[in-house]
């Protein structure tokens, strides 16, 4: 377990006159200032006091003892307008880092952000999630450590979040998990929020891709600066981030937009959404469309012994194989039908779809906006648009970035820790870690990985589809 925080005690500090430093008075003042100051919402002290109705004096001792705790610098000057130039208050966002991670079925990322949630490094790799959990998760810990090499911080790791394939119910407010919650059939009983909290010392996070990715985008991506928007995932799973007033809605347990359960009907069949529409069903029906003669591309890529997959339907379709154009259709009608509804009842000013299959090929997103500017209001429409994601497979770890930095940073859990410089001092955590003591031995550090390019190893059109 690292070593906590030196910083003394708030009761240890000599007082300034007038305003004693106690946990109870100061701990408030210091959280509401602290996040003022690391979400930009003010950036002098003239601007602090006025965004916090807080008192010159009060002001200026909190932003001393925040600056002596490493979490706020104010050594940079602004621009004067009129008199002498401000000192700006910035956060200290380099102070620490957060390991971030991506877990899809054909596919792990993994990556280094600072404490506000910015990407550092990045590394993306092939993999399968039906390997065995605890090889994963040495694989894991061995990027991380290697990436950890790369961007060391004054005080090392603060958290640790992850991005997995299903849903990961609602927790209360900055509650770092404490035992593993269900992920995936094949991973149950496996330990990993319990084997990654003892081997890095830094409390776990997890959330459900399609919501990291609806959080990267938001934060980093083309919805940067909306309020409300639609985050479609279209893979094996089809599902929907929601974003409200520029917040992710996640729904009473964290299951807000599992849309591939929605019941839909085509050609005569009814079925699920993910059924009918998921990759599952293009890759069905593209090997239908192969062995039956009506797709001369697919037939001769399994004439040659090539695997045909959604991606290469979605290929062949882009290439204007009839066959492919109307199975890429046929998904992006019925997608488009369900986020009709979505968007009547939402009225979002942006609607983005990613995956593989929006990446590969134009036909399944001219499908979906089709249906959507078909089968909505007017009013919904007028201004709304409909566009693909750049961000690619970096969208996932810039949001688990974001769920962390939340987190960690959220009043209810940053009142507990901000007197001790360090989230790591929370009380919780270190009962926490206590306990993983007692339950079991530690775990050996992991080898290093052998050396790693520079950038993702994805071949590209292969992203996970899952």
């Amino acid at each position: 377990m690292p070593p906590l925080a030196s910083v003394p005690a708030e009761s240890q500090r000599p007082r300034g006159k007038g305003r004693p430093r106690t946990v109870e008075t100061a701990a408030p003042s210091l959280v509401e200032l602290l996040n003022l100051v690391r979400t930009e919402a003010a950036t002098t002290r003239q601007e602090l006091e006025r965004h916090s109705d807080l008192g010159r004096a009060v002001v200026a001792d909190r932003l001393t003892l925040l600056g002596e705790l490493g979490l706020v610098d104010e050594s940079e000057l602004g621009t004067a307008t009129g008199g002498r130039a401000p000192r700006l208050v910035r956060f200290a966002a380099r102070r620490a880092t957060i390991l971030v991670a991506t877990l899809d079925q054909t596919a792990i990322g993994v990556g280094v952000a600072d404490l506000s949630g910015n990407l550092l490094t990045e590394h993306h790799e092939a993999a399968d999630l039906t390997t065995p959990p605890a090889a994963l998760t040495d694989r894991l810990a061995a990027l991380f450590r290697w990436s950890l090499e790369r961007h060391a911080a004054p005080q090392g790791v603060w958290g640790l979040s992850l991005s997995v394939p299903g849903a990961v119910q609602t927790g209360a407010e900055g509650a770092f998990l404490t035992t593993t919650p269900p992920i995936m059939p094949a991973w149950d009983g496996f330990p990993l929020v319990e084997t990654l909290s003892r081997r890095f010392g830094v409390p776990v996070w997890l959330r459900s891709s399609v919501e990291t990715m609806t959080m990267g985008e938001l934060h980093a991506g083309a919805g940067l600066g909306q309020r409300t928007m639609l985050f479609m995932k279209v893979g094996r799973r089809i599902g929907a981030g929601i974003v409200c007033d520029g917040q992710l809605f996640r729904g009473a347990q964290g299951a807000a937009g599992l849309i591939g359960s929605l019941p839909v009907t085509s050609g005569g069949q009814s079925g699920t959404l993910d059924a009918l529409a998921g990759s599952d069903m293009i890759q069905r029906e593209g090997l239908a469309a192969a062995h039956d003669g009506r797709s001369a591309i697919l037939a001769d890529i399994q004439r040659r012994g090539g695997e045909i997959t959604a991606i290469e339907v979605a290929q062949a379709a882009q290439m204007g194989d009839a066959a492919s154009v109307a199975i890429l259709a046929t998904s992006g009608h019925l997608i488009g039908q369900v986020v009709a509804t979505l968007a009547n009842a939402l009225n979002p000013d942006l609607i983005v779809l990613s995956g593989s299959l929006v990446q590969t090929n134009d036909i399944l997103l001219a499908a979906v906006r089709e249906a959507v500017y078909g089968a909505s209001h007017p009013l919904v429409t007028r201004d709304l648009r409909i566009i693909r994601s750049q961000m690619g497979s970096s969208a996932g770890l810039v949001g688990a970035a974001r769920v962390a930095s939340e987190a960690l940073f959220a009043p209810a859990f940053l009142k507990e820790w901000v007197m001790q410089g360090r989230p790591l001092a929370h009380p919780a955590f270190v009962d926490y870690l206590g306990q993983l003591a007692r339950t079991a031995p530690p775990d050996p550090a992991p080898p290093l990985p052998p050396a790693l390019g520079p950038g993702p190893s994805l071949r590209p059109g292969k992203e996970p589809l899952s």
